[in-house]
C-alpha cells in the first residue's frame, strides 16, 4: 500500500495530493481503516502463531530491526537466542529517515560498527553504493520481528510494522515511560503489534487504559535494559578518560527537547555552566557528557547554533582534561560512575538500578505536572534542582562529601517496583514468555 501512494504521488501535482490527503483525514477514512486494521490484528497473529508451531525441530527465525544504538535493549535477550536450539536470531540495521540521507548514513554506519566492535554478525538494510534496500522478507523470512522504535516516519517505510501484519511483532520499549503521553502507548504500532513486553504491573495498567485494543497485547516482564546493569558484576573502568582514582565521576544528559513538548531540556540554560563547573572542580571531578543522540542534529538545525557553533562545542568535551563525550553504549559508564545529572525521562528509573544518586534538573514547573503514576514514584526517589546553586549544592554535598540521603529510600524504590518477583532477568521472562507459546 505505501509502496502504491508512493507511486501514485509520483504522478499528482502536489497540490491535488495535498487536497486529496486532507479529503481523506476528513472523512475520517484513515481513522476507520487503522481501527479495521487494528481490529484484524489478533487474529493475523494467531494464524502465524500456528504456522510457527507447526515447524518442528525448525529453527524459529527472528529479526531484531536496530535503529539507534543508543535506545537497543535486547543485548541479552539476544545472546540467550543464540544460545537457544530453536532460535535463529539476526540483527538488521535499518534506516533511520527523519533527518534526512546524511544523518541516516551515519546513523546506519555508527550502529553496524559498535555492534560489529562487540562481535555480533549484523546486516545494513541500505547498500550505499546501489542504493537499494534489503528485502527481509525474502532474504531472511522472519518469524518473529522485535522493534526497537514505534514511531512511524522515523524508520524507512520497508521495515516499519505495517508491513509485517503477518508476522509474530514484538516491542519492548526504548525507555521506561514516565509520562501519560498517548504517543507512547496508543500509536497504531501500540495495538498492531503482537506483543509489547511491558516494564512494571502500572505501565500495563495505563496501556489497559490508553490503549484501543484495552492493552490485550501487554505482557510484564520487566525491563530487558535493566538486566546488563544487574548481571554485569566487572564494569569497565577505562571508558574514563581521566584514571586519576581521586577524581568523582559524574555524567551529564540533557535531553533533546529544548522547544517542543514540554521543554524539558535545560541545554540552552545550562550548556556554558557544565564547562565552567568541569573547569571549577577540575581536581575533584571528571564529567561525561552524555546526551540524547538528537540533541546534536537539532543544535546543527538551530539558528542559534549551526553546525560550526555545535561541533566546536562537541569538540571542548572531547578536549577536556577532566571531560568527555559520550555518544555509545552507557552499560558501563553507568556502572562505573558515582552519580547522574539529567533532564532525561528514559534515564529515570535504569539508572536507579545502579545504587547512584541522580538529580533531576527542573527546568519548568509544567514538567512536574506531566507524571504517570509511575513518573510520579521514580522522580520522587531522585535529588531535584530549579537553579544552578541547587545543582552544586548536590555536587559538593552528595557527589563529594558522599551524604546521600536518600539512598535507603532509593534502594527500596528499586526492589519494591523494578526488580521482578521471579528474581528473573526480563529477558528471560520474555524467553520463557516465547517458549511457552510457541514450543509448549
Amino acid at each position: 500500500m505505501t509502496e502504491l501512494k508512493l507511486a501514485i504521488k509520483k504522478h499528482v501535482p502536489e497540490k491535488i495530493w495535498f487536497s486529496l490527503i486532507r479529503i481523506y483525514n476528513f472523512t475520517k477514512l484513515r481513522a476507520l481503516y487503522d481501527l479495521y486494521q487494528i481490529k484484524k490484528a489478533p487474529k493475523k497473529h494467531e494464524k502465524a502463531l500456528q504456522i510457527v508451531r507447526k515447524k518442528e525441530k525448525v529453527k524459529v527465525k527472528v529479526a531484531f530491526f536496530l535503529i539507534h544504538e543508543s535506545v537497543w535493549k535486547y543485548d541479552v535477550l539476544f545472546d540467550l537466542m543464540l544460545l537457544h536450539p530453536r532460535f535463529e536470531p539476526q540483527i538488521f540495521v535499518c534506516p533511520a529517515v527523519n533527518f534526512g540521507m546524511e544523518n541516516m548514513l551515519f546513523e546506519m554506519d555508527k550502529s553496524y560498527d559498535a555492534f560489529k566492535k562487540k562481535g555480533y554478525e549484523i546486516i545494513k538494510t541500505y547498500d550505499k553504493v546501489t542504493g537499494e534496500y534489503l528485502d527481509i522478507k525474502n532474504t531472511f523470512s522472519p518469524e518473529i520481528i522485535f522493534f526497537t522504535n514505534p514511531y512511524e516516519g522515523l524508520q524507512d517505510y520497508r521495515y516499519y510494522i505495517k508491513q509485517f501484519s503477518d508476522t509474530l511483532t514484538c516491542y519492548v520499549p526504548y525507555a521506561i515511560m514516565t509520562t501519560n503521553y498517548d504517543a507512547f502507548y496508543d500509536l497504531n504500532f501500540h495495538n498492531l503489534v503482537w506483543k509489547i513486553f511491558s516494564e512494571t504491573p502500572i505501565h500495563q495498567k495505563i496501556a489497559f487504559k490508553k490503549q484501543r485494543n484495552k492493552g490485550k497485547n501487554n505482557v510484564v516482564t520487566g525491563y530487558p535494559g535493566f538486566d546488563k546493569l544487574l548481571i554485569n558484576k566487572m564494569p569497565n573502568n577505562s571508558i574514563w578518560k581521566n584514571k586519576n582514582a581521586k577524581l568523582k565521576k559524574v555524567i551529564w544528559a540533557p535531553h533533546h527537547s529544548m522547544n517542543e513538548l514540554n521543554k524539558v531540556s535545560n541545554f540552552l540554560e545550562y550548556f556554558d555552566v557544565f564547562l565552567d563547573l568541569a573547569n571549577t572542580y577540575k581536581n575533584k571531578l571528571q564529567i561525561a557528557f552524555k546526551p540524547h543522540p538528537l540533541l546534536r542534529i537539532k543544535l546543527e538545525n538551530d539558528l542559534n547554533w549551526g553546525k560550526e557553533k555545535t561541533d566546536i562545542y562537541y569538540e571542548k568535551w572531547m578536549n577536556l582534561e577532566n571531560g568527555q563525550f559520550e555518544n555509545s553504549d552507557y552499560g558501563d559508564l553507568f556502572l562505573t560512575s558515582d552519580a547522574l545529572i539529567h533532564d532525561c525521562g528514559s534515564f529515570m528509573a535504569e539508572y536507579l538500578i545502579t545504587g547512584k544518586p541522580s538529580l533531576f534538573m527542573v527546568r519548568n514547573e509544567s514538567v512536574m505536572k506531566e507524571w504517570s503514576e509511575f513518573g510520579e514514584k521514580v522522580v520522587s526517589v531522585h535529588y531535584q534542582s530549579r537553579n544552578k546553586e541547587q545543582l552544586i549544592d548536590f555536587i559538593d554535598n552528595v557527589v563529594l562529601n558522599e551524604n546521600d540521603w536518600m539512598k535507603e529510600k532509593r534502594l527500596d524504590f528499586v526492589q519494591d517496583n523494578l526488580i521482578q518477583k521471579n528474581k528473573l532477568t526480563a529477558s528471560q521472562n520474555i524467553m520463557n514468555y516465547l517458549e511457552t507459546q510457541i514450543f509448549n
